[in-house]
């Protein structure tokens, strides 16, 4: 059991980098350090929206915009920090695992 929960850790682990690497992305490209027009670089940015938007999808149609600012990754942070939190401490506690 404390295998499975190892790895559901790495996992959310993982997904926190990709967001974060998104997130840088999107900053260098909204202020043209980067360039979509670049091959490689549109490549790699449409994967990693195709990998995150069907998480910040449903957290956008609760939470919109506010002037402009996309406040979604930061929720999907909390759910992360949340998560990984659960699963370290409260997790094994209750299961009776420690």
């Amino acid at each position: 059991m404390i295998a499975l929960l190892q790895t559901i850790s790495m996992l959310l682990n993982l997904v926190w980098w990709v967001f974060l690497i998104m997130i840088i992305m999107s900053w260098l490209i909204s202020f043209n350090v980067i360039n979509t027009r670049n091959q490689f670089v549109a490549s790699v940015w449409r994967i990693l929206n195709q990998i995150t938007e069907p998480i910040l999808r449903p957290i956008r149609r609760i939470i919109p915009p506010v002037g402009g600012l996309d406040l979604s990754p930061i929720i999907v942070f909390v759910i992360i920090f949340f998560l990984q939190s659960f699963i370290a401490n409260d997790l094994p506690r209750l299961m009776g695992l420690y």
